[in-house]
């Protein structure tokens, strides 16, 4: 064996023992803060999840109540009735027809745009059938607590104690997270959507949703708390 080849042979044992003793690279703090904001999100959602898989449908047997309840959705940039809005509208109309109850509140300011969810809401009911001397239109609240509070005010100041709540079937596990702060008979009724395409799109709805609760139960139920 040469010198020059004993040499080579030599420096590569040496490189190979080098890389089989390389420590792990640690990760920088981007991939941490990543990593950990990955895993908060996961934290929500799953609590998010366990509370809505849980969450009440209603506090009571009665099947005739004072009111109905129909939490806002906005309208659309027309100042038109969104099939999501609709669906919660006709529901709640068709709720009256049953005799579930002899009156509709309407809840739901201008959350998302300059139209009032109330308001639009109300034409709607109108156009389907109900009195204007049934319907009841709350147009200040700007999120569910409020739509709850709210409307739990006009009930009190009619002498009301139980509603039921129509909206639709996503949005019920908060629904019901919410009104049960309430000092109300009540319980959640699901609206059916009106076009096949928005059960597609229920996913979306839902992971949404999921989010929500979880905010509602960490944080919104002890900073935006509302006396009703």
């Amino acid at each position: 064996m040469t010198y020059a080849h004993a040499l080579r042979k030599s420096s590569g044992r040496r490189r190979i023992h080098s890389h089989a003793y390389t420590r792990p690279r640690r990760l920088g703090w981007r991939s941490r803060v990543t990593l950990a904001s990955v895993a908060a999100v996961l934290l929500l959602l799953g609590c998010g999840a366990v509370a809505r898989r849980f969450a009440p449908t209603s506090n009571t047997s009665l099947t005739r109540f004072d009111a109905i309840i129909v939490p806002g959705n906005p309208a659309d940039s027309d100042g038109n009735p969104t099939p999501e809005q609709l669906a919660r509208v006709t529901e709640g109309v068709h709720e009256y027809e049953r005799g579930v109850a002899p009156r509709l509140i309407l809840t739901g300011g201008a959350a998302r745009n300059h139209f009032v969810e109330a308001r639009v809401m109300a034409r709607s009911a109108e156009a389907e059938g109900i009195p204007a001397s049934a319907i009841f239109v709350e147009p200040e609240a700007r999120n569910t607590i409020e739509n709850a509070c709210y409307s739990a005010r006009i009930m009190k100041a009619h002498g009301w104690q139980s509603a039921e709540v129509v909206s639709n079937a996503y949005h019920l596990p908060r629904v019901g997270l919410i009104f049960n702060s309430l000092p109300l008979q009540w319980r959640t009724h699901a609206a059916p959507p009106l076009e096949p395409q928005l059960a597609a799109y229920g996913w979306a709805q839902t992971a949404l949703e999921t989010m929500k609760t979880a905010r509602y139960l960490i944080w919104a139920r002890w900073t935006e708390r509302c006396e009703p």
